[in-house]
């Protein structure tokens, strides 16, 4: 799919403001608010958007701690790779799961109420038998920035206005 600079003013937009009218969307990028929603419509079925959501200040929310957690599988089969993954996806707890290609095998972030909420999920994924063979634990204990807008403009090598 081909992109012009209204397709990526759209996305980087709604990258910052996901709750942005349509009618400003529009505006926003010069288009009216037909053509717009067309664009919007088609990047949606290219699936370039993957979803629309709300970022929650969890810090005003509840008490809790956020956990990188580097973890090695006991086996580096496709079964196995599988089997952890599958195991990773059924817990809300897990917020982010990348497989690392190098010395570990993953890399999570566990979002828990406090240490002791952390220790019991890791203790039920060792005794879960889903390959968890070792697991190295940082604790976040200041947060700097976020997870922000991907860096559009930088990946194609291009200045977005």
């Amino acid at each position: 799919m081909r992109l012009d600079d209204r397709d990526l003013q759209i996305l980087r937009t709604l990258a910052t403001e996901g709750r942005i009218t349509k009618t400003a969307l529009a505006e926003r990028v010069g288009l009216s608010p037909t053509p717009c929603w067309d664009r919007l419509k088609k990047l949606e079925r290219a699936g370039l958007i993957e979803g629309y959501g709300a970022k929650i200040d969890l810090r005003k929310l509840a008490p809790h701690i956020t956990v990188f957690v580097a973890v090695e599988i006991s086996s580096h089969t496709t079964a196995s790779f599988r089997t952890f993954e599958a195991a990773m996806q059924r817990h809300d707890e897990v917020v982010a799961c990348w497989a690392l290609g190098g010395g570990f095998d993953y890399l999570l972030q566990i979002v828990a109420k406090d240490i002791d909420a952390y220790q019991r999920f890791i203790d039920a994924l060792l005794d879960a038998r889903i390959g968890l063979e070792r697991y190295y634990t940082y604790v976040v204990t200041k947060p700097i920035k976020g997870q922000g807008p991907p860096p559009i403009g930088a990946l194609l090598d291009i200045k977005i206005s």
